[in-house]
C-alpha cells in the first residue's frame, strides 16, 4: 500500500476497534530532542554499555558515578516538550479511540501531553526513593542534592542512597508492566509506535494483539505479523491520522 493507502487502514481499524492500545518507545521522543537507545549511529547504546553504566550492579558498586553518568541525561528530558505524536494519542483517547498508552519511556510525555491512562512499564522520574529505609522523595529532590555537591543524593529520613523510580538493567519489572500483562488481553488493534521491539519481556506483548500497525523508522521483528506498517517520523504520521479522522491535536 501507498503511504496515503496506509494512513487511511490505520483511520479504518481505528474506527472499527473495541478495544485498542498504543505501545511507545524511545523512538516517539526522538522529535523532541530526546536520543533513542538503538539507531545505528546516534544511539545511545553504541556510546555506552548499558550494563556497565545504568544498571543495578553499576548503581550498588559505585553510586557516585552511576549518577556522574546517567543525571544529566535525565535531567535532560524535564526540558523536553510533547511532540504531534503525543499529543495525537492523548486525543485519541480523548475521542474514546485509544483505551490506553503502554510506554517504555521514563521521560513522562504522555502524561505531559494529557494522556490519563499511561503505564510506565519501565519506569518514569518524577519520583525516588531511598534504597535503605525505602521512604519516597520527589525527583527534584535527588537533583537538586546533586547540584549542590551531594553525590550520591541521599534519603532526608535515613541518609541511604537515593535511586531513581525507573526499571534499571537487571532489575525486575514494575508492577504497570505486570497490571499490562492482564489489560493487552483482548486487545483488538495495538498501535506500536517508536519501538524497535528488540527489548523483553515488553517486546512480546504485540504477540497477544488480534491487529497490529507499526509505525517506526526501522524494520522491527513483527513487520511481517502487522496489518500495517509505516517506516516515517511518528509526529508526521500521526498529524495525517488526526487529519484523516477529522480531528484536531
Amino acid at each position: 500500500m501507498s503511504y496515503n493507502q496506509n494512513i487511511k487502514e490505520i483511520a479504518r481499524l481505528l474506527r472499527e476497534s473495541n478495544k485498542t492500545l498504543a505501545l511507545t518507545g524511545a523512538g516517539i521522543s526522538t522529535e523532541s530532542g530526546i536520543a533513542d537507545y538503538r539507531s545505528p549511529g546516534t544511539g545511545l547504546w553504541e556510546k555506552q554499555d548499558p550494563a556497565k553504566t545504568a544498571s543495578l550492579t553499576a548503581l550498588r558498586r559505585d553510586p557516585a558515578l552511576f549518577y556522574s553518568t546517567n543525571l544529566k541525561r535525565w535531567t535532560s528530558f524535564n526540558n523536553a516538550r510533547p511532540n504531534a505524536a503525543h499529543q495525537a494519542l492523548a486525543q485519541l483517547e480523548k475521542k474514546g479511540l485509544l483505551d490506553g498508552v503502554i510506554t517504555q519511556n521514563i521521560d513522562s510525555l504522555h502524561v505531559k501531553a494529557g494522556s490519563i491512562q499511561v503505564w510506565e512499564v519501565h519506569g518514569h522520574l518524577r519520583t525516588c526513593h531511598c534504597m535503605d529505609c525505602r521512604a519516597s522523595h520527589s525527583f527534584d529532590h535527588l537533583e537538586q542534592s546533586f547540584d549542590k555537591g551531594e553525590n550520591p543524593p541521599r534519603c532526608l529520613k535515613c541518609g541511604g542512597v537515593l535511586r531513581p523510580d525507573v526499571v534499571l538493567f537487571e532489575d525486575q519489572m514494575n508492577d504497570d508492566y505486570y497490571k499490562v500483562t492482564f489489560e493487552i488481553s483482548g486487545c483488538r488493534l495495538l498501535l506500536v509506535v517508536g519501538s524497535s521491539l528488540t527489548v523483553y519481556p515488553v517486546a512480546s506483548l504485540p504477540s497477544y494483539a488480534e491487529d497490529i500497525v507499526i509505525i517506526n523508522n526501522t524494520p522491527t521483528p513483527y513487520d511481517d505479523e502487522a496489518a500495517v506498517v509505516v517506516h516515517e517520523n511518528a509526529g508526521k504520521v500521526f498529524q495525517d491520522i488526526i487529519t484523516e479522522l477529522d480531528l484536531k491535536i
